[in-house]
Formats: structure tokens, C-alpha cells, sequence
């Protein structure tokens, strides 16, 4: 009789399903953890009778890995995690840099996390073969000699009548920088959690190497991502920063997860988000030579007025306002970026009147009819509620505002974007929801 092997049970589902697993009990460390909120949002677990577990997935796809069980939330609108990594390829780097394949790794078919871990290595070795940056770092010290600049206040408070210890202030050319302590913390993250054994002896060599380079620890992550510039002397790292921000966040670029143990546990990436930033991306590319302006997440603060304190009552922000002069007139299109199965139903009433609100406070055609607010969502062309035209009209009759739903396949849009027709995909996206 086979002997189950020890370990987390694998259990898989797709994004918004809910599945019942059986055959899995919870520890007390795993109903302490969710006891403590660390997935509110995210995933729900329920423990069922008859060691059964109940598993609700939200828009997050990714890896929890719990003592009792591994849950895996697979994409339902993508071909699989490859296609997340491209997507955020496209959206937050397109560093036109060769992403893993499926063979990449030995271990069977690789997770979401297993792929970052992959693509952390592959950069960080890039960067030690062509040598890693170096800049002046401002340091104080006590010297034998002045070097840089003597500072007499910490000289007279520290060695008051001494001449043989100078405190000095200056310029160090060394490579313990944030760059590479970014770049250390990733690989040294990947070295401990990576589950293909091949990326997690590759991490460990190349993060004993940056260790040399940056020992110093890179403290609060946020706060290094936050502080990031990139010029000449850096922007080859702009690809390592990315893959590292993604991993040593437990994929929360959004500011899901801080750094700390839940990260080495917890990798999920907010598909609204990252869809968000995707389509901004291909109609920012297809705008190219239109003439017209893609502007991300604009605030307008004139929209909704106080007339009682006669001040702004609060902000209106799209999450794409495209505007500029057609035929020499202004126009301006409110777009709606929802990451929603409206291929499947229809569209929500909530996010009908906020669609018709954008159109009727911000949208101007420049053919004078009613404005329009274009509501983008993940779906093949024509299935269920795509390419629905839903009117806002007066008791009257009178078509006030209009909102359009255009679908996004996204398996065909990564799929050309991959191909030898790149630029056809944010051109036709554009024109679909530019109309």
C-alpha cells in the first residue's frame, strides 16, 4: 500500500472559484495565521466537517503555502503563469529581455513564484558577469589623516585635544549600494524558497557573490522600491529591480505584503492591477501618432462641487482619460479598466453608474452626441456582455451618456505580443476603444 508522503497537500483552483477539498485538516499554526487576517481579501478558508476545506479565491493568482496544504490560484482568463509574467513584462518593464519557458525548470510544471525566482537569478547573474555598479557613497570616519573634509564639531566633541584620530567626512567608490542590496536581498530570498533545485543552487551562488559586493541589509523594502532612480549608470538594472520588487514582496507591488516571514509564504499577484496596468500600457503604445494624450489615473478635483462651502466635494479619477482635438475639436474618452468575467454576465449596475458618471463629468465627443466612457475587460470579442452599448437616458428618453464595453482577449493580445506583429495589438485596442 503506497505511503502518502509528508508535506502540504497540493491543491489547485481557479481565480473567483470556490472549491471543497477533502481530506485536509489545518494546523494550529495555519488557523492562527488566518485567524490574524494575513489573507483578508485575498483567499477565504473554511474548514468544513469531515477534514474538509473549503477554498474562495478572489483575483489574486499565485502560491499560499500553509502547513496543512499548498493552494495554488491559477488564472482563468490566461493560458497559464507564463502569461502573468508576461503580462507584467509588458506592463512594468518590457525589457525585452527572454522570459522562462515551461522547460525552464525540472521540477514538472512550474508556479507563479517558481518563475519569479527564475527570472531574479537569471538577472542577478547577468549583472555579476558584466560587473556589478559602483558609486561614491558620503562616509564619516575617524582617521590618521584628513581625507575629504575634517568636521570639526564631532572632532571636538569625540577627540578634543587629540591629533592622532581626525573625524572626516567623505566620498567612498564602493558597491554597497541600493542597486545591488536590492538585488542580494532577491537572491538570498530565492535561495531559501525556491522549490526547483537547479534555481536554488544557482540563487545561492550568485547571492554569496552579491553578498560580497552589499553586505549591508536592505532594511525596509518599500522604502528602497520607493527611493529607486534610474539614469545611465543604472537603468541595466531596471530589469533585476523588477523581478526582485516582485519577489521580495510576495508579488504585492501594490502594497499588499510587507517584508517579513508571510512573504517567504504568500505570492499573489491582484490581477486588477496588474490587468489595470496592462491595458494603460497597450493604449499608451497604440495612442502613438494619434494625436491624442493617454493620461494614467488623472484627478479632477473641479468635478464634484460643495455649494454650501463652495469647494471641490471630492476627487474624480479615472483610470485612463484619453483626450486631445479630433477634426480640430476637443474631445475627451474616460476609459474604465475592470478586471471582471463580463464576458460571462452581464455588467454590474454598480460599475454602470460609474462608467455613466465619468462619461457625463469628463467625456466630450468632439461630433457634438453624447459622451462616452469605454469600460475595458478581459474576454474574447463578442462573447456574453462584451461589446455591450448601455445608454443613460432621462425619463424623456434623452441619451445623456453612453457607455461601451470592449473585450480584451487576453490570449490572443500576449500571443501576438510575442509574435512577429507586436504593434497590431495596442493599435487595434486603441481604435476599438477610441471608436
Amino acid at each position: 500500500m503506497p505511503v502518502r508522503s509528508e508535506g502540504p497537500v497540493p491543491l489547485e483552483l481557479t481565480e473567483y472559484a470556490t472549491r471543497v477539498f477533502d481530506g485536509v485538516r489545518l494546523t494550529e499554526a495555519d488557523r492562527r495565521l488566518l485567524a490574524g487576517g494575513a489573507f483578508d481579501g485575498r483567499l477565504r478558508l473554511r474548514e468544513l466537517r469531515g477534514d474538509r476545506l473549503e477554498v474562495a479565491a478572489a483575483q489574486y493568482v499565485g502560491t499560499v503555502r500553509l502547513e496543512a496544504a499548498e493552494i495554488r490560484v491559477v488564472p482563468k482568463h490566461l493560458g497559464g503563469e507564463l502569461d502573468v509574467l508576461r503580462m507584467v513584462d509588458h506592463a512594468w518593464g518590457r525589457l525585452r529581455n527572454p522570459l522562462p519557458t515551461a522547460q525552464s525548470l525540472a521540477g514538472g510544471r512550474p508556479h507563479l513564484r517558481d518563475l519569479v525566482c527564475l527570472m531574479v537569478v537569471e538577472h542577478g547573474e547577468r549583472l555579476l558577469r558584466h560587473g556589478v555598479r559602483r558609486d561614491y557613497v558620503t562616509t564619516e570616519d575617524d582617521l590618521r589623516v584628513v581625507r575629504g573634509r575634517l568636521l570639526p564639531d564631532r572632532q571636538l566633541l569625540h577627540h578634543h585635544g587629540r591629533l592622532d584620530l581626525l573625524a572626516c567626512r567623505f566620498e567612498e567608490h564602493e558597491a554597497d549600494v541600493a542597486d545591488n542590496r536590492l538585488c542580494a536581498a532577491a537572491l538570498a530570498l530565492a535561495a531559501r524558497t525556491a522549490r526547483d533545485d537547479g534555481v536554488r543552487a544557482r540563487a545561492r551562488r550568485a547571492a554569496g557573490l552579491f553578498a560580497q559586493h552589499a553586505p549591508t541589509p536592505l532594511g525596509d523594502v518599500r522604502a528602497a522600491l520607493a527611493g529607486l532612480t534610474y539614469h545611465r549608470h543604472n537603468e541595466h538594472y531596471r530589469a533585476a529591480h523588477l523581478w526582485a520588487g516582485l519577489l521580495l514582496t510576495g508579488g504585492g507591488l501594490d502594497g499588499l505584503f510587507t517584508a517579513g516571514p508571510l512573504v517567504s509564504r504568500a505570492f499573489l499577484v491582484d490581477m486588477n492591477l496588474l490587468f489595470e496596468a496592462f491595458v494603460t500600457r497597450l493604449l499608451e503604445d497604440g495612442a502613438a501618432g494619434s494625436g491624442l494624450r493617454v493620461e494614467r489615473q488623472t484627478s479632477h478635483a473641479s468635478v464634484l462641487f460643495d455649494e454650501r462651502t463652495r469647494r471641490g466635494y471630492g476627487t474624480v479619477r479615472p483610470d485612463v482619460l484619453v483626450s486631445g482635438l479630433r477634426s480640430g475639436l476637443p474631445y475627451r474618452l474616460p476609459v474604465d479598466v475592470k478586471y471582471k468575467l463580463y464576458a460571462e454576465k452581464k455588467l454590474s449596475p454598480a460599475d454602470l453608474y460609474q462608467a455613466a458618471f465619468y462619461a457625463h463629468a469628463l467625456g466630450r465627443r468632439a461630433d457634438g452626441r453624447p459622451p462616452v466612457c469605454a469600460l475595458v475587460h478581459p474576454g474574447p470579442a463578442g462573447s456574453g456582455g462584451g461589446g455591450d452599448r448601455v445608454a443613460a437616458r432621462t425619463l424623456e428618453g434623452a441619451v445623456t451618456a453612453r457607455v461601451r464595453a470592449v473585450p480584451l482577449d487576453l490570449r490572443a493580445a500576449l500571443a501576438e505580443l510575442g509574435g512577429p506583429g507586436p504593434r497590431e495589438v495596442p493599435a487595434r485596442l486603441f481604435r476599438e476603444v477610441a471608436g
